[in-house]
């Protein structure tokens, strides 16, 4: 079970303050970077694509991209219901599962079914989980 411990100073990926002790090393408790490792300034960001579920009045928008903050900031909608990791087919497969509910291009009605699915996603914060997966393909390329 990992220990909480204070950090002397923010994560250098994500400014959080607290760390947990695994095992033999630290990690951001927020976005899991390894305390003392510094991101490569020069490395370029790597591409995580998302599926993204987005709220607007009784309608969910199921919707991929790899630069989640710029793309929805295009979109007008009420609220980020999650993100699930995955592309295109991801997407493809979501629309697939959910066309009995489709009411027009990527919006399908907010029925039980779709929001159960959200809701097994367990993603109650999309933006802490993309930090993650972010953080996790960094430090797989690093």
């Amino acid at each position: 079970m990992p220990r909480a411990v204070r950090l002397p100073d923010p994560c250098a990926f994500c400014g959080a303050e607290d760390a947990e002790r695994h095992v033999d090393r630290l990690r951001c408790a927020r976005c899991h970077w390894r305390v003392g490792d510094v991101p490569d300034s020069g490395l370029e960001r790597p591409r995580v694509e998302v599926v993204y579920y987005l709220r607007y009045a009784d309608r969910i928008k199921i919707g991929t991209s790899a630069h989640p903050r710029q793309r929805l900031g295009a979109i007008r909608h009420e609220q980020l219901l999650a993100f699930e990791q995955g592309g295109r087919g991801r997407e493809r497969q979501r629309h697939d599962e959910f066309a009995a509910l489709r009411q027009g291009g990527e919006w399908f009605r907010a029925a039980p079914e779709l929001l159960e699915h959200i809701d097994r996603l367990d993603c109650p914060d999309p933006w802490l989980s993309y930090t993650r997966w972010v953080s996790a393909a960094l430090r797989r390329i690093v």
